[in-house]
């Protein structure tokens, strides 16, 4: 099958995956962590879903690495906190200890140093089964919800996602419940004997290491000491928090991690109506295939029907066919214009205009998926243009002091609160990346560049500033320097710069450099940890493979060998049944501790690519070669 054949033929699978009020949305898979706090969450609120935790057992069991741990992404290393909330949840769900899979994870388990060794919110869920003390666990005391917004930690200090998952954890913690476990299932074969509970924080220096020691050994002593009237005024501050925010069948924050331990909250609140509406929320996430079930950690409708719809118009549809009518419309519907979200604490005067990422979440939209929908609505030509002239407004008044965008908070810098005890994962906070950054850049120079000049112009600093040493930008919400480097090369091509300078040449080579034998790119989700920056490539995917081809072809070099390669590799890849499919993860919640599969990217991404050879090859480039 040939080029045209294979973009026709996607055009038509695609246009059939549409949902009928004309969004389309594909499954996010991530790693066994997700099902796995599925079935603790249910055995500590004490339900039974038998049939429900055998499917998702044989997806947790399935997914069991070699070695008997379970990892972060699919091929990676066995990860303990990982590994031990996939032992409790398979244990919870029945069974044996002795079985092979739960001998095998056991060896692994105590080999990286037992359960001690969990992060902090692998200790908190061991905590609420009784299996360790809660004198081992931070102390986050609910009061933190009562602190004026000079203090140098306060709740809108961190992101979104942390907000959302604290806020109700701070009532976990005040309340310290103990798990309802009716079959009184315990896993004190993982601890090691007299070992002490690793703690893993105070990462930038000795200096933080040793302060936030000190204060948290200090809150331990003063916190019986506190007024009543303080608690009891925090603990309805989090309470509102919550109710306010509940968002009906799509949950608190409408990310699963939020939705578990809000259900778990409002169960200890006692609060009958909200608790129900925030477990169906979760129940929700429930995905079930042929032989299992997994829960996904979110939807993503607005922003694959925004990449979608820029992949399809990238094929050559337009406004006039039904399938880009209808995603307009639909998104058109999906436009926060009302709510002033949390982002408003550094905003106080900017109009709401911006797009969650799911299907309602008004509270966070996303600066990633405002920019994205901005720019299909526009290249589509929809004709209601203040719905453009709103996003953009919105995204402007986003823009971080130091030029740059985060996904959900202005300014979001506090960067010392990454080394709190609490926060052992290190990813308390939404800072500006390039890739979110390089996404409002290209929507600015795409809708109207003279207007937003200054912004755009100060976003491409930023961008300058950010280039790693060997001429790639990191990838905060893709994996990883591929898809960072495509967002950053689309940006300075709309923006116009010179795409000869140095610096874009050195990017160009960078991605020549990580081509593989066979045509296609494919990165490793282990690059987000520093030492592996230069790892050699793996197997090649076909959504890196797109990322990499759409990063070249902003030179506008159809003829480069590599890009030839690449787009050998496409067609070769190309199955009817499915289209591409990636087999490793290809998305980042958290680097280094939260990995995504995204698996509408293989298919949309790779069209893309395929649609925008095809269209310099006619040399159709001021149309097509815009924002993204």
């Amino acid at each position: 099958m040939n080029i045209k054949n294979i973009i026709n033929y996607c055009k038509k699978k695609i246009i059939n995956d549409q949902k009928k009020d004309g969004h389309w949305v594909y499954e996010l898979e991530a790693d066994t962590t997700i099902p796995s706090e599925y079935i603790l969450m249910n055995h500590f609120l004490g339900i039974t879903e038998k049939k429900l935790e055998t499917r998702l057992a044989k997806y947790i069991k399935k997914e069991q690495n070699q070695d008997g741990g379970w990892p972060l992404f699919w091929k990676g290393e066995s990860n303990i906190s990982t590994s031990v909330k996939a032992y409790y949840a398979l244990k919870l769900s029945g069974e044996k200890e002795t079985s092979s899979i739960m001998l095998k994870a056991k060896k692994k388990i105590l080999d990286l140093g037992g359960a001690k060794n969990s992060n902090v919110f692998t200790k908190i869920s061991l905590a609420m089964f009784g299996q360790i003390s809660w004198k081992n666990i931070p102390c986050m005391p609910i009061e933190i919800m009562s602190l004026p917004n000079w203090f140098p930690f306060h709740i809108n200090k961190i992101s979104y996602w942390s907000r959302t998952v604290v806020v109700p954890l701070l009532i976990i913690l005040d309340k310290k419940p103990k798990a309802k476990n009716p079959k009184n299932i315990n896993i004190q074969e993982l601890f090691i004997k007299n070992k002490e509970i690793k703690t893993n924080y105070g990462k930038d220096s000795l200096f933080y290491y040793y302060l936030f020691s000190l204060i948290d050994k200090t809150l331990r002593i003063i916190k019986p000491f506190f007024p009543k009237k303080i608690k009891q005024i925090s603990i309805n501050k989090a309470k509102n928090f919550i109710i306010n925010r509940l968002n009906g069948i799509n949950g608190l924050g409408a990310i699963f991690p939020a939705m578990t331990n809000c259900t778990i909250a409002l169960n200890l609140l006692e609060l009958k109506k909200e608790y129900e509406i925030s477990l169906n929320s979760v129940k929700n996430l429930i995905t079930h295939k042929k032989n299992y079930s997994y829960c996904q950690p979110c939807f993503s409708p607005v922003w694959d029907t925004g990449l979608n719809g820029l992949s399809l118009l990238e094929s050559g549809m337009t406004l006039k066919d039904p399938a880009i009518q209808k995603a307009c419309k639909w998104l058109e519907k999906k436009q926060i214009l009302k709510v002033k979200g949390d982002w408003i604490q550094n905003n106080k005067n900017l109009l709401p205009g911006g797009w969650a990422f799911q299907y309602d979440n008004d509270f966070y939209p996303d600066v990633d998926d405002t920019a994205v929908v901005a720019m299909f609505l526009d290249k589509a030509g929809y004709q209601k243009k203040k719905i453009i002239e709103r996003a953009c407004d919105w995204i402007e008044g986003m823009q971080s002091k130091n030029g740059g965008w985060g996904a959900f908070d202005k300014d979001n810098t506090h960067h010392y609160l990454n080394n709190i005890p609490f926060a052992d994962h290190g990813a308390l906070l939404d800072p500006p990346t390039s890739d979110v950054s390089a996404r409002c850049i290209s929507m600015l120079s795409q809708i109207n560049k003279n207007k937003y000049k200054k912004t755009i112009q100060k976003g491409v600093n930023f961008l300058k500033n950010e280039q790693e040493e060997n001429g790639s930008w990191f990838g905060r919400w893709g994996t990883n320097y591929i898809y960072g480097t495509w967002s950053v090369l689309n940006a300075l091509k709309s923006s116009g710069e010179d795409m000869n300078s140095n610096y874009i040449k050195k990017a160009i080579t960078w991605i020549k450099k990580k081509q593989n034998s066979d045509g296609g790119w494919g990165e490793d989700c282990a690059t987000y940890w520093k030492e592996n920056q230069n790892m050699p490539s793996i197997e090649s995917m076909p959504s890196q493979t797109s990322w990499a081809i759409l990063s070249l072809l902003t030179t506008e070099k159809i003829d480069d060998n590599s890009v030839i390669k690449g787009v050998k590799f496409l067609k070769k890849t190309f199955n009817k049944k499915d289209l591409w499919i990636d087999k490793r993860f290809n998305a980042v919640g958290f680097p280094k501790v939260f990995y995504i599969t995204y698996h509408g990217y293989a298919k949309y991404f790779s069209n893309w690519a395929l649609s925008r050879y095809e269209n310099l090859k006619k040399g159709n480039k001021s149309n097509r070669i815009l924002g993204l």
